[in-house]
């Protein structure tokens, strides 16, 4: 293994200097050995030269779809390999996979054979558990099994559970075990399948809509039994004003609730299906410049914790399908660094922030030991330049899907070396 030296980088995330400054970052075995200035390089050490960018900790997405294992009767359109690979050249040393590959995540089996196979992979990949039985939304998963098998958090993302009763006892029994539940917010008798946000687009379309009520009736559900059982809930991609406001709210009272949001959700509004079809076909749904508003507050002022992408591949086959039958889903590790820094560049986040939703806060309402550098543990760090001005080419993916809205957009900032466990996985340098 490699010895690495990162010189004269703008250090941010760094445990025992908080505050951002130039430094150098020593790598040996694999492990962050130190951080500071000046520090000499030693025979045969690999020098990275990182004057004028920034190394920060390895991002963390805690939101993925990698569609493995995967026994349908048409090709997978990722796996645990090339999800992993499209991660690093993103930036992100950790991504944690949501239950709902074909078959479920329902199991200790299905989840040992994501462990085994992330061992291959080429930066760290954590499993989600279902929390309930084929994601049926009816019977509970045996949650201390899973736990046991490596299930870092339990969540039927992909699927509402429906019945109020049966998320009270989840809560209750993730509660009893310190286990975080992470809720799919959308009342499915109002969002049904439909393909495109309730308002003037899907009036325009002629086709009936996702109201934003339905994901927040959900949210304000799970709020209010979240504060009921005592335990910790996290929503997964916020998508509407309204619900940042309950969350808002509920954080003011005490009650154990984080949120996410994605991209896409401060960067596209709903008019975007008028231009790109079903490539903008998302679950949930684009939003209102209203709702990208909301969201963006929610993010400067704390009440939404993290960033995530929510990658969702899909075939070209799939999404070359009429709006109103194309599979909901967009990928996103390979843009996601550059759309937030969108915020940077319009003075909205800091990069502190940035570094703050996309590693730390993550890594924290999940308790996995990611989201900082620090002496003695593992080398994951990304090092990008917030400058770098690029447009997006889904041709020159790492993903083995191309399901974006962003094709040919000109962004601003990109990874230019990403280092998993001291290991340089996707480089530009």
């Amino acid at each position: 293994m490699q010895n690495i030296l990162i010189k004269n980088a703008s250090v941010y995330g760094a445990a025992e200097h908080p505050e951002a400054a130039v430094r150098d970052i020593l790598i040996q075995n694999g492990k962050i050995h130190a951080i500071s200035e000046n520090i000499p390089a030693p025979a045969g050490a690999t020098i990275i030269d990182a004057t004028g960018l920034i190394a920060a900790p390895g991002l963390v997405d805690m939101h993925v779809h990698f569609r493995d294992p995967h026994t349908g009767d048409t090709p997978a359109a990722e796996d645990i390999i090339s999800g992993a690979e499209a991660a690093a050249a993103g930036g992100f040393t950790t991504c944690c996979c949501m239950p709902n590959p074909y078959p479920a995540a329902d199991n200790a089996e299905t989840i040992g054979y994501i462990t085994q196979k992330a061992k291959k992979a080429c930066i760290k990949l954590l499993p989600y558990g279902a929390v309930t039985i084929n994601q049926k939304g009816m019977e509970l998963t045996d949650f201390e099994a899973l736990r046991r098998a490596g299930a870092i958090a339990l969540s039927d993302d992909g699927y509402t559970i429906r019945d109020a009763s049966v998320m009270c006892a989840a809560l209750k029994k993730a509660q009893e075990q310190d286990c975080l539940i992470i809720s799919h917010c959308e009342d499915e008798t109002l969002a049904r399948n439909y393909a495109v946000n309730e308002g003037p687009v899907s009036r325009k379309l002629n086709l009936p809509g996702r109201p934003a009520i339905a994901e927040e009736i959900i949210a304000a559900r799970d709020i209010m039994l979240a504060k009921h059982t005592g335990a910790r809930l996290h929503i997964a991609h916020v998508s509407t004003a309204g619900s940042v406001e309950l969350i808002r709210k509920a954080k003011s009272e005490g009650i154990k609730v984080t949120a996410e949001t994605c991209p896409q959700y401060f960067t596209l509004t709903d008019e975007e299906v008028m231009k790109q079809g079903s490539m903008a076909r998302v679950n949930p749904p684009l939003r209102s410049e209203e709702d990208i508003t909301g969201i963006i507050k929610g993010l400067a002022d704390g009440t939404i914790d993290a960033i995530a992408t929510d990658h969702a591949p899909h075939t070209q086959a799939a999404k070359s399908l009429p709006l109103a039958d194309a599979p909901s889903g967009m990928i996103g590790l390979e843009t996601a660094l550059a759309l937030t820094l969108t915020l940077y560049h319009k003075k909205i986040l800091s990069i502190t922030k940035i570094i703050e939703l996309m590693t730390i806060n993550p890594s924290r309402i999940l308790n996995i030991d990611a989201g900082t550098l620090t002496p003695g543990k593992d080398a994951d760090i990304v090092i990008f330049d917030p400058y770098a001005l690029w447009t997006v080419d889904p041709a020159c993916f790492k993903s083995n899907s191309r399901n974006t809205p962003f094709a040919g957009m000109k962004l601003q900032g990109r990874p230019v070396c990403t280092i998993s466990r001291g290991e340089p996985v996707g480089s530009s340098i």
